[in-house]
């Protein structure tokens, strides 16, 4: 391979570099932008394929999130590869706590305070018990992901078509002026 490492990573050193960069989390952030923007497809395509992807980031139901973002991303005619690298950015280890506990209240607030607390030991009850146990927590988690995911899917869908329509216009700007003055030669 051309830009192959010298000494491969070890599995710890990749999951270490993929939970915390080497160099910045605005390196990152990025580098997924400039993914995205490079799409081949609709600006429309890539825009609403990224906004399925952080909209469905939001949602309690890790294992399907590539699943729902296929599903969404065909039915809404959105890039399902931006709805991937889009749902990789948004959810991530890092802010699954954040978004949990923001769709948790967002929940228990549409519910009208309906749903209980969050018992103290939660991560060890999962594997535990049934879902019959586990639906008052799960309930406002879902409910809550609705209005947070549709207004985050919203944003990036405004912010991915706006950076996508001028990257595409500034590509072209810079081709057609390299194209003029290789056509016209310096003397």
């Amino acid at each position: 391979m051309l830009f192959r490492r010298r000494e491969e990573l070890s599995y710890w050193q990749r999951f270490k570099l993929w939970m915390w960069p080497r160099v910045s989390f605005r390196r990152s952030g990025l580098y997924y932008l400039k993914r995205i923007l490079r799409l081949s497809g609709s600006p429309y395509a890539i825009a609403m394929g990224s906004a399925v992807g952080a909209a469905v980031a939001f949602t309690p139901f890790i294992g399907l999130h590539l699943l729902l973002t296929f599903a969404i991303a065909w039915i809404l005619r959105g890039n399902m590869i931006a709805g991937v690298i889009s749902g990789a950015f948004f959810g991530n280890p890092l802010t699954y706590p954040l978004i949990w506990a923001g769709t948790y209240e967002l929940g228990r607030l549409v519910l009208d305070h309906e749903a209980q607390s969050a018992p103290a030991r939660f991560e060890h009850d999962l594997l535990d018990k049934s879902w019959d146990q586990l639906w008052p927590i799960v309930k406002p988690l879902a409910i809550g992901s609705v209005p947070a995911g549709l207004a985050a899917g919203a944003l990036v869908f405004l912010l991915v078509y706006k950076a996508l329509i001028a990257y595409r216009e500034n590509r072209s700007q810079r081709l057609v002026g390299r194209r003029s003055a290789e056509s016209f030669p310096a003397e």
